[in-house]
């Protein structure tokens, strides 16, 4: 991961015309606190989490947001990998098992429930996640929960959802979405 760290940033394709991308600044900087948080854990605050759930200000000529998010992928899942062989180590694979086995009985109660009030609901006059669209998503990762059917992590983590008014809550969503992740890459 060090070496991918070091030259990541200097590779990130620049978006082009009207199309922005993330401000190079601040994914220099991240990247950089990455580094030193996956050499020297005690060194920075970052974690797996922490990378997932990062976000940057859009600008004209800055980094491509695909090629970023893709980087940040892959650190994610070198940090989820540290993470649980860390947890394996003081805790034992029972515990870890265990644990990931209640996060996902969590998500599964949670898109379980009927079509069309699986999240809160956003306010009369606010926009949240198209309700049809999520449930569908909801849909396949209970499948995968359930009984195993494919879903990858970059389908979870690159999955949008158009807006509508009185929609989910985009928060409640995305916070599933991360548990999902979460869970994912801990059995990896």
């Amino acid at each position: 991961m060090t070496d991918e760290m070091t030259t990541e940033s200097a590779l990130f394709p620049r978006a082009s015309g009207r199309t922005k991308g993330y401000r190079p600044q601040d994914v220099d900087d991240f990247l950089a606190l990455a580094r030193a948080a996956f050499e020297d854990p005690s060194a920075a605050d970052v974690d797996a989490g922490t990378v997932r759930t990062v976000a940057f200000p859009l600008v004209k000529r800055g980094y491509q947001v695909g090629a970023v998010d893709a980087a940040l992928g892959r650190i994610e899942d070198a940090f989820a990998a540290r993470e649980r062989e860390n947890a394996l180590g003081r805790a034992g694979a029972r515990a870890w098992v265990g644990q990931s086995r209640r996060l996902a009985q969590e998500i599964l109660d949670r898109l379980s429930r009927p079509r069309g009030r699986r999240f809160r609901r956003v306010g009369l006059l606010r926009y949240g996640y198209r309700i049809d669209e999520v449930d569908i998503v909801a849909d396949k990762i209970a499948a995968f929960l359930e009984s195993g059917e494919p879903v990858t992590v970059d389908q979870v983590r690159t999955v949008a959802f158009r807006m509508q008014r009185r929609g989910y809550s985009e928060a409640q969503v995305d916070a599933v979405l991360d548990a999902v992740v979460e869970v994912m890459l801990a059995v990896v």
